[in-house]
Formats: structure tokens, C-alpha cells, sequence
């Protein structure tokens, strides 16, 4: 009977895995959408496919080191112990558990899952920085953020025995800080480098609006979104674990499901909190901006971003108003740096998901302090300081490297797009058709003068 009930255990935990793999890819598919409705028409092609080809460089480059950096950087820079070499050794591709291996059903839809929240850190990027950035440039970034950032801070702060959930007791059950701070500082980092879009501001500094040009794109795009990152919330969870598996300490005598730290919680739980996230997000910024429909589709994704790092805990009262007044602060944060910075951001990225992560972190620390944050003995609680220092550490390790790896791109000459093709529209395929508009630029400005 037990051997039944381990069979049944495993080949249920494939299917909910396998499952939410598929919810989780229209988190993609609403990430072409959205950011094509954003671009101007003469760069479409060349935001769909800077996205689109996030698919095999992560897919490809995770499978042969991003996972294998989840299990052996858990101690970090060695603060809780040396690298944990033996434990990795099964991540690596030509490991047995990374193939074909019909005794093992959950590596496989495991690792996916992981690899889908890499293509959505790297496409948090993506949408920022659109038509000016070099597809090669964008493809190196998000290998680095999707195959090495992230996931690296998924090991510190997002893996049951991380060096951040033991010492600091840092609590991220949804990820606000582990995917959407590091991807919110990315893109920041990049946006200092690359600079605004041509025209974004006037010769005094004023900031231009360049509204969205496809609306229906946009409304479809998030709202794909949406249900991904239900998905996501689902992927989040170990769908049904024993008490003695984890040392019978908090789960009691029942089999249950619990979050990637092992601590207990349902997905009826998760929906409240998601929906009255996503409610409060949405209300609050609808009024705030006036209606704007961009913000307010951007504001409910904003609430279940602030909302994700103690979702698992909250009260559904309280992540309605986290989701509410988080947003609210972020999109009056990202018009002021826009205005004082000059930062263009295309579509709010680092708003919407970079101050919202990080402020969910440390709201999160707050609200949920003194709980456990591991059914481990010894671990420390859930604390404000110890959530604040894995917020900065989240945000730090997002915006260091990228701004480090953009600044050599860009004196390479490898960053930015020529003047003449960013005015004329990326989506030039052929060598003559870009010799062309360059001509045609240069003529344009001949004849102005």
C-alpha cells in the first residue's frame, strides 16, 4: 500500500508540474503581445523576435549550467559551508537524471518549471529596453539574468536549505524579490547604459508620452499574463508532501502541500490572495492614473508582484492592500526617476516589477514577522532586517553585473542600434535595405540643414 501511494504521489507531482509548465508558457506568449503592442509598427518584428529568441538561448544555456547552479551555490559565497559540489553533480547535462530516465519523473518537469521562470526574468528585461537595443546584446543579457542571476538567488533565497533562509530567515514564497527585484534591476542597469529612445525628450528635458500603439495587443498580452502567473503561483508549491518528510514540525499529522521552503499552504489559499491582489492593484491604479487602461492592466500585475513574497500567509484583506498602495507608490516612482533621471523605460518594467519586488520583500518582512521560515530547527524567523538585507541583495545582484556587462557592450559598440536604423525602424533585415535608410537619414538631415 505505502509502495502504491509513494507511485501514486510521484505520478500525480509530474502531472501538476507538467501542468503548470504549460500555464506558465503563456506567461511568454503574453510577453511577445504585450511588448509588440508597446513598439511602433516599424519595429515590431525586431521586439517579437528579441523575445521570441529567449526561448533556446536560456533553454539551451540553463540546461547546461542554470540548474546545476540552484543546488551548488545553496551555501553561498561560503557562509554556510563550502559549494555543495556532490549534490550538484546531479544537475549537470550529462548526468543521469538529465535525460531520458524512466525511474525519475520529476527532474525533468521540475527543471522546466524553473527554466520558465528564467524566461520570465529575462523577458521582465526584454520589454524595457525595446527599440534600441541590439538583438545580440539583449540574447547576452538575459543568458547572464536567466541562466546565472536569478537563478543564483534562487539558491540563496529560494531553496529550502539557502544561506539566506537560514541566517536572515528570508521569506519569498511567490518570488517578488527572487524574480521581479533582480529582473527590475537588470533592466534599471541596462536603461542607465543604453539611454532613452530618440525623441522621449524634448530639448528642455520634458519627458515625451510614447503611448502604446497597439492597445488590443497590450489588453491581450497582460491578461495572458495573468493567467500564467497563476501558474506560476502553482509552480511555487510542492503539491503533496508527508510530515515526515520534512520532520513532521510544522505540517502536523496530515499530507499537504507547502511552499518551496517546506512551510504549509494551499492553493486555495494562494487564489484569494491572488485575485484580491490583482483587484487592489487594478482599482487603485485605475483611479490614481485616471483611468489610464496601460496602468491599470500594469497595476493589477504590480499587486500580485507586491503581494507574492508573503501571499502564502496573508489574509486576503491585506494582500488587497498591499496589491493597492504598492503600485500606487511605484508608478509615482517610476514618473519621477523618468523625469529627474532621464530613464526611458518603455513599458515600466522596473516599476511594476523591480520597486514592487523589492517592496514586497520588505512588506513581507513586516507582516510576518516572528513566523517561521522553515520547518528546519535552527533557522532564523521571518524579520524585517533579515527580508530588507535579501530585498537588497535581490535588487544588487540584478543591477551590479548587468550594468557592469552593459557598459563593456556598449564600448564595444555592441549596445545600441545606429542612429539612422533607430529612426528608420529595426525590423531592416538585408545589408543593402540598412545602407539604404542610412543614406536616407543622412540625406533627410543634408536637406534640413
Amino acid at each position: 500500500m505505502g509502495n502504491n501511494l509513494d507511485a501514486l504521489t510521484t505520478v500525480f507531482t509530474e502531472f501538476y508540474y507538467w501542468v503548470t509548465v504549460v500555464f506558465m508558457f503563456l506567461i511568454h506568449v503574453g510577453f511577445c503581445m504585450y511588448e509588440v503592442g508597446v513598439s511602433r509598427r516599424r519595429n515590431h518584428m525586431h521586439t517579437l523576435m528579441k523575445n521570441t529568441m529567449v526561448i533556446p538561448t536560456i533553454g539551451i544555456t540553463f540546461y547546461l549550467f542554470g540548474w546545476w547552479v540552484y543546488t551548488a551555490f545553496i551555501n553561498g559565497p561560503g557562509i554556510t559551508g563550502p559549494m555543495n559540489w556532490e549534490a550538484a553533480a546531479a544537475s549537470l547535462p550529462w548526468s543521469q537524471t538529465m535525460g531520458p530516465n524512466l525511474q525519475d519523473h520529476i527532474t525533468g518537469v521540475f527543471w522546466a518549471a524553473f527554466l520558465l521562470f528564467s524566461w520570465t526574468t529575462a523577458s521582465i528585461v526584454s520589454g524595457s529596453i525595446i527599440e534600441r537595443m541590439r538583438s545580440g546584446a539583449f540574447w547576452i543579457i538575459a543568458v547572464l539574468v536567466g541562466s546565472f542571476l536569478w537563478i543564483l538567488d534562487a539558491s540563496w533565497g529560494w531553496h529550502p536549505n539557502g544561506w539566506m533562509v537560514k541566517v536572515l530567515g528570508y521569506h519569498d514564497a511567490y518570488a517578488s524579490g527572487v524574480v521581479h527585484a533582480i529582473a527590475g534591476g537588470a533592466a534599471l542597469a541596462a536603461l542607465i547604459v543604453l539611454g532613452p529612445r530618440i525623441g522621449k525628450f524634448a530639448a528642455d528635458g520634458t519627458p515625451r508620452d510614447i503611448p502604446p500603439q497597439n492597445p488590443w495587443l497590450v489588453t491581450i498580452g497582460i491578461f495572458l499574463i495573468y493567467t500564467g502567473f497563476w501558474g506560476f503561483y502553482a509552480a511555487c508549491n510542492i503539491p503533496i508532501i508527508s510530515p515526515e518528510a520534512i520532520g513532521g514540525q510544522i505540517t502536523g499529522a496530515t499530507w499537504t502541500a507547502t511552499t518551496i521552503y517546506f512551510t504549509p499552504t494551499s492553493l486555495s489559499a494562494i487564489t484569494f490572495n491572488f485575485i484580491l491582489a490583482l483587484c487592489g492593484g487594478m482599482l487603485a491604479v485605475y483611479i490614481i492614473s485616471d483611468g489610464d487602461a496601460f496602468w491599470t492592466y500594469s497595476g493589477g500585475l504590480a499587486g500580485v508582484i507586491a503581494a507574492s513574497a508573503g501571499n502564502d500567509l496573508y489574509h486576503p484583506v491585506q494582500a488587497f492592500f498591499i496589491g493597492a498602495i504598492t503600485p500606487c507608490i511605484a508608478y509615482k516612482m517610476h514618473y519621477y526617476v523618468e523625469r529627474v533621471f532621464k530613464i526611458d523605460d518603455a513599458v515600466g518594467a522596473v516599476a511594476v516589477h523591480g520597486y514592487c519586488g523589492f517592496m514586497g520583500v520588505v512588506i513581507a518582512g513586516f507582516l510576518l514577522w516572528g513566523a517561521p521560515s522553515s520547518p528546519y530547527e535552527g533557522y532564523a524567523a521571518i524579520s524585517p532586517w533579515g527580508n530588507f538585507v535579501g530585498a537588497v541583495i535581490m535588487f544588487a545582484l540584478g543591477f551590479v553585473p548587468v550594468l557592469i556587462v552593459a557598459r563593456l557592450l556598449d564600448a564595444a559598440g555592441l549596445l545600441r542600434v545606429p542612429r539612422e536604423v533607430e529612426l528608420l525602424g529595426l525590423d531592416y533585415k538585408s545589408h543593402a535595405a540598412y545602407e539604404e535608410a542610412v543614406a536616407a537619414v543622412q540625406q533627410a538631415e543634408k536637406n534640413a540643414a
